[in-house]
């Protein structure tokens, strides 16, 4: 599949210089930073949680995982994980389990978790289970320039 459309064309319009990096097929993106010999906290996953009625993209590290009671604590609001049918109706250009942390190419509202800052790059799936695409950390930044910052992951 490489680099879903949509993202790649978000890229596109927003003269976003990357690398797209090939990697055999894996189930997570944890396993995707074990196999490209990349620190999990330098690979961004996208995770489609359900505010309400709309739908919200948290980003955080690869090795890291979600605190719900610290999101709510951010929004004021409870979230949970959307299904995967609902997942899968937003990101109609990726296979599932790929999404990327791109939520402004998908129109999602997005979350971004603080210990992504500071990185010199970032890395985050294209849309498929074999594709990864490198950035700059401070392009990474730019792009989630409109998102909500946070703290809201820790290692686990």
């Amino acid at each position: 599949m490489a680099i879903a459309i949509t993202l790649k064309q978000y890229l596109s319009d927003n003269d976003i210089d990357y690398e797209a990096l090939t990697h055999p097929y894996t189930a997570s993106s944890l396993m995707t930073a074990e196999e490209s010999h990349i620190p999990g906290s330098r690979i961004a996953k996208g995770v489609v949680l359900k505010k309400g009625k709309d739908y919200l993209l948290a980003v955080l590290p690869a090795s890291n995982h979600i605190h719900f009671e610290e999101i709510r604590n951010l929004l004021d609001q409870r979230v949970k994980l959307a299904s995967e049918e609902e997942v899968e109706s937003l990101f109609e250009d990726c296979e599932i389990g790929a999404v990327p942390p791109i939520g402004r190419a998908y129109g999602l509202e997005v979350l971004i978790d603080d210990s992504l800052s500071g990185n010199e790059d970032i890395y985050f799936e294209a849309g498929d289970h074999a594709t990864l695409i490198h950035v700059a950390g401070k392009q990474f930044g730019e792009m989630m320039g409109s998102a909500r910052h946070g703290r809201f992951s820790y290692p686990g």
